[in-house]
């Protein structure tokens, strides 16, 4: 293996909606420049059971290639955008968005998600239409979509355009090399013209002459060039430099195009990636201090992925930001305060990966057999504790409960989730002892359904899944007071304990408070605490529902003792039975958790949207316009009206909103809801009990 330099290197996320073509992007690229990979249309990359049987990429997979002087780290991703988590690490640790655009689709959901997402992270894109070999296929109009839906600062600047389109699609003409490229319908194989195509000629006319301004624009010496001498001034050399200035500083997207299935445009691809690419050495990052993370000898890596190989066990990948890394070294995973040893490196491959002495700036390595290691980390050499500043990852929107068919299955299945969730950071999991359940957590329905599917396929568990129980609480709205005395003789010591207390309601979210009022000694100190010890084990059950009580004072004032048959047990006793007397009668209800919501639809469906929060018993509390043709709607909404929210959001919006959400307060519910709670509840004990 040949030693490349950080100039050398170009880290590649390969982004798009579902269907635009990356995968078989990505097969060309291995076919024809990795020997490993025999044939286009393979989907050499989708290696997951679930992948293979959809046809379709649900999580970030990472591979290399050589080109000429170059190596490429190629992050393919998943076309849905319910796989956030996977998205977003992958445009944190790219330098390079190559952002896929169907050739008869344009520009889609994931399309403007995607390029909203590597903007603000200040992201290079890269365009590629795909598919200019399909029936259907408008170049013109993809251009103007393109330039339609991204209009923030950039200047979409068409750099190849084709010899054709749909079924006579042939090739391609770089407008600013005045070449042109045909391929071979079979073969693939390239061959350079004499002349311009004229089938291309009416774009090249077009789009050539605003093209090269777009480029010169960005560097000063180049463009008093081109005023004083016009394009025969400028050499190839100096417009291709331009172009990579201008793409690192995000001024311009250059817009490539072509047919992965039939090879033709590939070859120009590499070209471009090499030629105007951003290289590691000019990518940056900071540690959360705000500090730049300058290329020095002190190592410092970032997390990008973890998967577990049946063979192997854990595999770690990670990006190297600075410094060296060697095989038998170690280093120090900082949000883990651990230090992890290890033996073997390589860089990854699609078929094996490959084992290598030393890594450095800008290589994507594969570490096996990681303890301590979570996506995001980061992982530094001894006597440094700097964290790299990633994007927060998104909270999981939808939950679900499951529960294995078997209970000797009950270790299998949460060994399973808990590598699950290493794989991918918005995908949760935890055991809820009040409901006790076991719930799981992700963006959204078909997040949780490769989830699940992969629990299944990969870990070979059986399970059942569900909807979540929603942790309602319970309260009371009026002061009251309540006496209970338990005395029993049973022979010898009996048992006597005398409460008399005061419950009154609190704010909401002040939970509880206990307020001993005991004077003269009518209950003695020791006693004390075992009333407010029996207090608060009567709080889990409320009297309605057996939800827990909350935003509660428990003042003990009077009562009385035995100096034989008073005990610790006995006050406990008496104190519980004695709250559960004032809950009768301080008028209880209940209260749901609600849900502060951000909700971003496209500007045409605010109004449904809306109503839709209506509907959903949601309070909204403002919109305002965030630019993109997008609404942002602020609402409050209960938690139980949620689970079903997001295809309901999607059918509205033809899969455009999108939604985040965090827990913002309980409140009561109607008499109505609360009658019907309270008998599904009920219900429920009761085919608990049999």
């Amino acid at each position: 293996m040949g030693k490349y330099l950080p100039a050398q290197k170009r880290i590649v996320g390969v982004f798009g909606h579902h269907n635009s073509g990356k995968t078989t992007l990505l097969d060309a690229v291995l076919k024809n420049y990795y020997s490993g990979a025999d044939r286009i249309g393979q989907r050499y990359l989708d290696s997951e059971p679930i992948e293979k049987e959809k046809a379709a990429s649900f999580s970030n997979h990472i591979t290399t290639v050589d080109f000429e002087d170059t190596r490429l780290y190629f992050i393919d991703t998943p076309g849905s955008t319910e796989f956030l988590g996977d998205l977003q690490t992958a445009i944190n640790a790219s330098d390079n968005i190559l952002l896929i655009v169907n050739g008869t689709a344009g520009v889609e959901v994931s399309t403007e998600r995607i390029w909203q997402m590597a903007r603000e992270q200040n992201k290079p894109v890269i365009v590629f239409v795909s598919q200019m070999d399909k029936d259907g296929a408008d170049y013109d109009k993809v251009i103007s979509d393109l330039k339609e839906a991204f209009q923030d600062g950039v200047k979409l600047t068409p750099v190849q355009v084709p010899i054709g389109q749909g079924n006579n699609f042939k090739g391609i003409t770089n407008v600013l090399l005045k070449k042109s490229f045909t391929y071979d319908v079979n073969t693939g194989k390239a061959s350079e013209m004499p002349s311009l195509a004229p089938e291309s000629q009416t774009w090249y006319d077009k789009y050539h002459d605003q093209a090269i301004e777009d480029i010169v624009e960005n560097d000063e010496d180049i463009l008093n060039k081109y005023f004083e001498g016009g394009e025969e001034a400028i050499t190839t050399e100096e417009l291709i430099k331009c172009l990579k200035k201008a793409v690192g500083e995000g001024t311009v997207v250059p817009v490539l195009i072509g047919s992965a299935l039939h090879n033709a445009g590939i070859d120009r691809l590499m070209f471009s990636l090499k030629n105007y690419g951003v290289s590691p050495e000019n990518s940056k990052y900071s540690n959360v201090n705000g500090e730049t993370i300058e290329n020095s000898d002190k190592f410092t890596g970032l997390i990008i992925k973890n998967a577990v190989d049946p063979f192997v066990g854990k595999l770690t990948y990670l990006r190297i930001l600075s410094g060296t890394l060697k095989a038998s070294d170690s280093f120090y995973v900082v949000q883990e305060d651990s230090n992890e040893k290890f033996s073997h490196l390589y860089i990854p491959r699609f078929d094996k990966n490959e084992e290598i002495e030393e890594a450095s700036l800008g290589d994507v390595v594969v570490i096996p057999k990681l303890k301590n290691s979570k996506i995001g980390q980061t992982v530094v050499s001894a006597g440094q504790n700097g964290i790299v500043k990633v994007p927060d990852f998104p909270e999981p929107m939808i939950s679900k409960s499951i529960s294995p068919k078997s209970k000797n299955e009950i270790d299998k299945i949460t060994g399973a989730l808990s590598k699950l969730s290493e794989s991918d950071p918005t995908f949760k999991w935890e055991f809820d002892p009040e409901t006790s359940e076991t719930v799981i957590s992700g963006i959204g329905t078909i997040h949780l359904e490769v989830m699940t599917e992969r629990l299944r396929k990969n870990f070979g568990v059986d399970f059942e899944i569900g909807k979540p129980k929603i942790a309602y609480r319970e309260t009371i709205k009026r002061k009251t007071n309540a006496e209970y005395k338990h005395k029993k003789q049973t022979g010898g010591h009996g048992q006597y304990g005398h409460v008399k207390i005061e419950v009154e309601p609190l704010e909401r979210g002040s939970g509880y408070i206990f307020e001993d009022k005991i004077v003269g000694g009518v209950i003695p100190k020791n006693y004390i605490p075992s009333v407010d010890k029996g207090i608060l084990e009567a709080i889990k059950k409320g009297i309605l529902a057996a939800f827990p009580v909350v935003d509660i004072k428990v003042i003990l004032y009077d009562g009385s003792y035995h100096d034989v048959d008073s005990s610790d047990i006995a006050f406990q006793i008496a104190a519980r039975s004695a709250f559960k007397i004032a809950l009768e009668s301080a008028n209880p209800v209940l209260l749901e958790p609600i849900m502060k919501v951000d909700i971003f639809v496209p500007s045409a469906n605010t109004g449904d949207a809306m109503g839709e929060v209506t509907a959903k018993r949601g309070r909204p509390l403002g919109m305002e316009n965030v630019g993109r043709g997008l609404d942002k709607i602020m609402a409050e909404i209960p938690l139980a009206e949620m689970l079903d929210f997001s295809p309901r959001l999607s059918s509205i919006t033809s899969g455009k909103g999108y939604f985040s959400m965090k827990f913002e307060k309980y409140m009561e519910v109607t008499p109505e809801i609360q009658k019907k709670i309270v008998a599904e509840r009920q219900a429920e004990m009761a085919a608990e009990q049999k």
